[in-house]
Protein backbone atom coordinates (compact mmCIF):
# COMPACT_ATOMS: atom_id res chain seq x y z
CA UNK A 1 0.00 0.00 0.00
CA UNK A 2 2.85 2.28 1.07
CA UNK A 3 4.35 1.61 -2.51
CA UNK A 4 1.22 2.35 -3.96
CA UNK A 5 0.97 5.63 -2.41
CA UNK A 6 4.74 6.39 -3.28
CA UNK A 7 3.93 5.71 -7.17
CA UNK A 8 0.89 7.81 -7.13
CA UNK A 9 2.12 10.97 -5.65
CA UNK A 10 5.24 10.78 -8.14
CA UNK A 11 2.39 10.56 -11.10
CA UNK A 12 0.79 13.38 -9.81
CA UNK A 13 4.07 15.21 -9.52
CA UNK A 14 5.61 14.60 -12.71
CA UNK A 15 1.16 14.93 -14.55
CA UNK A 16 1.90 18.29 -13.19
CA UNK A 17 5.35 19.31 -14.19
CA UNK A 18 4.18 17.95 -17.43
CA UNK A 19 1.59 20.40 -17.69
CA UNK A 20 3.09 23.57 -16.59
CA UNK A 21 5.89 23.17 -18.68
CA UNK A 22 3.26 22.28 -21.84
CA UNK A 23 1.36 25.91 -20.69
CA UNK A 24 4.91 27.65 -21.37
CA UNK A 25 5.58 26.01 -25.09
CA UNK A 26 1.40 26.45 -25.60
CA UNK A 27 1.26 29.83 -24.31
CA UNK A 28 0.70 33.33 -26.18
CA UNK A 29 4.32 35.04 -27.12
CA UNK A 30 4.59 37.59 -24.12
CA UNK A 31 4.45 41.17 -25.47
CA UNK A 32 7.84 42.98 -24.79
CA UNK A 33 7.69 46.43 -22.82
CA UNK A 34 8.96 49.10 -25.09
CA UNK A 35 10.60 52.32 -23.73
CA UNK A 36 9.11 55.60 -25.41
CA UNK A 37 11.66 59.14 -24.70
CA UNK A 38 9.35 61.98 -24.32
CA UNK A 39 11.29 65.37 -25.51
CA UNK A 40 10.43 68.85 -25.94
CA UNK A 41 7.58 68.83 -22.89
CA UNK A 42 5.63 72.11 -22.47
CA UNK A 43 1.89 72.49 -21.39
CA UNK A 44 -0.58 74.99 -22.04
CA UNK A 45 -4.14 75.88 -20.51
CA UNK A 46 -7.06 73.78 -21.54
CA UNK A 47 -9.89 75.18 -24.05
CA UNK A 48 -12.52 76.62 -22.34
CA UNK A 49 -14.89 73.51 -22.73
CA UNK A 50 -12.20 71.56 -21.17
CA UNK A 51 -11.22 74.32 -18.24
CA UNK A 52 -13.82 73.87 -15.70
CA UNK A 53 -13.04 70.76 -13.45
CA UNK A 54 -12.10 69.79 -9.86
CA UNK A 55 -9.57 67.82 -7.81
CA UNK A 56 -10.18 65.50 -5.04
CA UNK A 57 -7.70 64.17 -2.54
CA UNK A 58 -8.39 63.42 1.20
CA UNK A 59 -12.10 63.44 0.38
CA UNK A 60 -12.07 67.29 -0.05
CA UNK A 61 -12.97 68.56 -3.16
CA UNK A 62 -10.89 71.79 -4.75
CA UNK A 63 -11.26 73.94 -7.64
CA UNK A 64 -8.78 72.45 -10.24
CA UNK A 65 -6.81 74.30 -13.42
CA UNK A 66 -6.77 72.40 -16.64
CA UNK A 67 -3.91 71.93 -18.44
CA UNK A 68 -2.51 70.35 -21.75
CA UNK A 69 1.42 68.54 -21.59
CA UNK A 70 2.42 68.34 -25.08
CA UNK A 71 5.27 66.86 -26.76
CA UNK A 72 7.29 64.32 -28.77
CA UNK A 73 7.34 60.83 -28.17
CA UNK A 74 10.71 58.71 -29.78
CA UNK A 75 9.81 55.48 -30.34
CA UNK A 76 13.42 53.71 -31.63
CA UNK A 77 12.19 50.62 -31.78
CA UNK A 78 11.02 50.25 -35.67
CA UNK A 79 7.47 48.96 -35.05
CA UNK A 80 4.44 51.16 -33.67
CA UNK A 81 3.81 50.82 -29.73
CA UNK A 82 0.38 50.61 -28.02
CA UNK A 83 -1.21 51.23 -24.90
CA UNK A 84 2.25 53.51 -23.60
CA UNK A 85 1.84 54.56 -20.20
CA UNK A 86 3.55 58.13 -19.47
CA UNK A 87 5.38 58.39 -16.31
CA UNK A 88 7.19 61.44 -14.83
CA UNK A 89 6.88 64.31 -11.93
CA UNK A 90 5.18 68.05 -11.85
CA UNK A 91 6.05 70.01 -9.55
CA UNK A 92 4.44 73.27 -9.01
CA UNK A 93 6.65 76.61 -8.76
CA UNK A 94 7.60 76.88 -5.22
CA UNK A 95 8.83 72.68 -6.26
CA UNK A 96 6.09 71.20 -4.14
CA UNK A 97 4.62 67.85 -6.10
CA UNK A 98 1.56 68.66 -7.66
CA UNK A 99 0.30 64.87 -7.71
CA UNK A 100 1.66 63.17 -4.52
CA UNK A 101 2.41 59.85 -4.98
CA UNK A 102 1.31 59.07 -8.30
CA UNK A 103 3.49 59.22 -11.56
CA UNK A 104 1.20 57.49 -14.07
CA UNK A 105 -0.12 60.74 -15.58
CA UNK A 106 -1.60 59.12 -18.35
CA UNK A 107 -1.35 56.92 -21.72
CA UNK A 108 -0.51 57.04 -25.53
CA UNK A 109 -3.10 54.73 -27.38
CA UNK A 110 -0.48 54.32 -29.99
CA UNK A 111 3.29 55.47 -30.59
CA UNK A 112 4.60 55.27 -34.48
CA UNK A 113 7.87 54.25 -35.00
CA UNK A 114 10.03 57.44 -35.07
CA UNK A 115 9.19 60.82 -33.55
CA UNK A 116 5.44 61.75 -33.26
CA UNK A 117 3.53 64.44 -31.04
CA UNK A 118 1.48 63.52 -28.28
CA UNK A 119 -1.02 65.57 -25.89
CA UNK A 120 -2.52 64.43 -22.08
CA UNK A 121 -4.89 66.85 -20.18
CA UNK A 122 -4.40 67.13 -16.55
CA UNK A 123 -5.76 68.63 -13.86
CA UNK A 124 -4.12 70.64 -10.75
CA UNK A 125 -5.23 72.09 -7.79
CA UNK A 126 -6.29 75.95 -8.59
CA UNK A 127 -4.32 76.75 -5.08
CA UNK A 128 -1.16 75.57 -6.47
CA UNK A 129 1.07 78.33 -7.74
CA UNK A 130 2.48 78.30 -11.81
CA UNK A 131 4.58 78.16 -13.70
CA UNK A 132 4.83 74.06 -13.53
CA UNK A 133 7.85 71.91 -13.72
CA UNK A 134 7.75 69.02 -15.89
CA UNK A 135 10.17 66.46 -14.79
CA UNK A 136 11.41 63.29 -15.11
CA UNK A 137 9.11 62.21 -18.27
CA UNK A 138 9.02 58.95 -20.04
CA UNK A 139 6.91 56.81 -21.53
CA UNK A 140 6.43 52.73 -22.00
CA UNK A 141 4.29 50.57 -24.10
CA UNK A 142 3.97 46.64 -25.68
CA UNK A 143 4.24 45.69 -29.15
CA UNK A 144 0.46 44.17 -29.27
CA UNK A 145 -2.78 45.78 -28.19
CA UNK A 146 -2.68 44.83 -24.61
CA UNK A 147 -6.25 46.75 -22.99
CA UNK A 148 -9.96 46.48 -25.28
Amino acid sequence: MVRFMRFRALAIVVVSCMLWCASWVLAPSALALTQIQLLDLSYHNCPDELAQGAVTSGGITQAANCFIVTGKAENKSGKPVYDADIYGRIYDADNNSVMENRTRLGSIEEVPPGVSDFEMRISVPASLPTPLQLKQFKASGFSGRVRR
